[in-house]
């Protein structure tokens, strides 16, 4: 016949599951993971160089943390909201501006080399000359660009008297272009190859004219209340950049990109940005993409 408990084992249970209910719940560094905005279906793709150096910093840092996507797909605002909040998500990756700097917290270290601000555009195949005879910005005001609603690309055209129409939905601003619902949708020259081989890109062609250039810069940003997460992957980083292995892997990325994206023979029209932090580290030279002389 079962025994019954004592008084004090009871009081030892009862604590032990009042401990539980009271306990917060695990963060990254407790649960050995860190978790990731994951993109929506067939749109992986454009995670993967982000993935591979937040995973060499990790590595590089001597983390023992995991990669571990969030559990259902997040527009960009909702992860950088997610993210703020601290609530299911530990790190996003996004072109800064000083709005986000304010909110979360950056590794001021640009994954992209800057890159995010040489822009290139996918246009209509039925219009692919459509931007030939553009030679400055008077003459790109003629046409309407398509971006993000809230993606600071969007300010930064308009503070220059650019049209722009925006969609909450990444994969929409597709269907809106072949609806010829704007006439351009410009994009960083290390996604746009990319997204040209998705089935959705199938009627666009990349413009071969046109080069939009503004400073900004993709980072790693984390919530202001985990500083340790954002200092153990800004270390991971700076080693990397070092050992000359996060060069190694933007290479291994974004060589063939370049050289198909023809930079230098292209019509370069340089746009201020408006929305760039004071703390964006220019002076290292390292840091940043050099581009060869352009038109």
């Amino acid at each position: 016949m079962p025994r019954t408990l004592s008084q004090a084992a009871w009081r030892w249970l009862c604590g032990l599951l009042l401990a539980s209910l009271l306990t917060p719940p695990l963060q990254a560094d407790d649960s050995g993971t860190l978790r990731y905005p994951r993109r929506a279906d067939g749109d992986e793709f454009r995670s993967l160089y982000a993935l591979a150096q937040l995973q060499l910093a990790l590595d590089k840092a001597g983390s023992s943390l995991r990669l571990e996507p969030s559990h259902y797909s997040m527009e960009q605002e909702r992860a950088l909201v997610n993210l703020e909040h601290n609530d299911r998500l530990d790190v996003a990756w996004s072109m800064t501006s000083v709005e986000r700097e304010q909110r979360l917290l950056p590794v001021r270290i640009p994954l992209d080399k800057g890159l995010f601000g040489w822009r290139i555009a996918l246009l209509p195949k039925d219009r692919a000359q459509l931007l030939k005879d553009v030679r400055n910005l008077e003459q790109l005001r003629q046409f309407s660009a398509g971006q993000g609603h809230d993606w600071p690309d969007s300010e930064i055209l308009r503070d220059y008297g650019l049209p722009v129409r925006v969609s909450s939905s990444y994969g929409s601003l597709f269907r809106m272009l072949q609806a010829q619902r704007f006439d351009y949708f410009p994009r960083s020259v290390i996604e746009v190859w990319d997204e040209l081989e998705h089935p959705r890109a199938k009627q666009l062609a990349v413009d071969p004219h046109v080069l939009l250039h503004y400073p900004t810069a993709m980072y790693f940003f984390f919530s202001r209340k985990r500083p340790e997460l954002a200092e153990t992957v800004r270390i991971g980083m700076e080693k990397a950049i070092a050992d000359g292995s996060f060069e190694r892997l933007f290479q291994q990325h974004f060589a063939a990109s370049l050289q198909r994206a023809r930079l230098d023979q292209r019509q370069l029209i340089e746009l201020h940005n408006p929305l760039l932090p004071n703390a964006t580290p220019l002076q290292r030279r390292e840091l940043w993409f050099t581009a060869p002389p352009v038109r």
